[in-house]
């Protein structure tokens, strides 16, 4: 078991990003909003940073079955493993609720960067004059 607060963010980070790529579950325990600490063994699926800088993991829940959001100041210790994931995960939908294909890291990339640096919902023209540099 690894507590977060004897090692960096960056070593709990890349912990994380290496149980994502090997799709190995990981338990964890953190403060949950009332206060009490829990234990969860999940399936990380992504990692972002959410506006104010606060790291969020977003993870399936075994207990749960369900995704679920743990921001990573709130967990306190965790423990890799090497059993893969169990869980299935929906595929990710458009406001419409259209499935949206992903067929190369490129097109995961671009969607990313462009949910980062864009307005939501706002279709960009060539005479929007207001994002030239």
């Amino acid at each position: 078991m690894k507590h977060i607060d004897q090692q960096t963010t960056y070593r709990t980070l890349a912990d994380l990003c290496r149980a994502l790529a090997r799709r190995h579950a990981v338990t964890l325990t953190y403060t949950a909003k009332d206060g009490t600490e829990t234990v969860r063994t999940i399936e990380v699926f992504d990692l972002r940073t959410t506006k104010n800088g606060r790291i969020e993991v977003h993870a399936m829940c075994r207990l749960r079955g369900e995704a679920r959001k743990f921001f990573l100041d709130e967990i306190r210790s965790y423990t890799l493993h090497r059993i893969a994931f169990v869980l299935r995960r929906d595929e990710p939908t458009t406001v419409a609720g259209h499935l949206v294909p992903l067929r190369s890291e490129a097109q995961l990339v671009a969607r990313e960067l462009g949910r980062d640096d864009f307005p939501r919902y706002r279709r960009i023209t060539q005479t929007d004059t207001d994002l030239a540099a």
